[in-house]
């Protein structure tokens, strides 16, 4: 029974980690968009430059001689271009049989405690005792 009760707490903790954190991510994003908004960044719009108008109906009805006029720049073709394509021949040099490899170092079997102390016991013998 107090598995159940300890699991039910767990899925509880989480979820209310997992509430705070969406809150926390939207209130991040309201106040970046009212900080925008009040210093007057405005976002850019992608895609060609066109204007945009709108009139009224009675205004449309008052101005019937006057005529829109929407400027879109046109669009230039890129020049043409020549391409060659030229096939070229490279003598390479045949391999060569590669040289027997050198034969590697021999490593010195590394001298062990014991034999060090043999070693120095002899050289101590050898010198007299000092």
């Amino acid at each position: 029974m107090s598995e159940d009760i300890k699991e039910g707490m767990s899925n509880l903790k989480k979820g209310i980690i997992g509430v705070a954190g969406t809150m926390a991510a939207a209130i991040g994003t309201y106040v970046t968009t009212q900080f925008n908004s009040i210093m007057g960044i405005e976002e850019e719009e992608s895609g060609a430059a066109t204007e945009v108008v709108v009139e009224s109906n009675q205004q449309q009805s008052q101005s019937n001689n006057q005529s829109v006029i929407v400027n879109i720049p046109q669009q230039q073709a890129a020049p043409a271009t020549n391409t060659v394509i030229r096939e070229t021949v490279r003598e390479v040099p045949s391999q060569q049989p590669a040289a027997q490899p050198a034969p590697a170092p021999v490593e010195e079997k590394k001298e062990t405690n014991a034999e060090r102390m043999a070693r120095l016991k002899a050289k101590k013998a050898e010198n007299g005792g000092n």
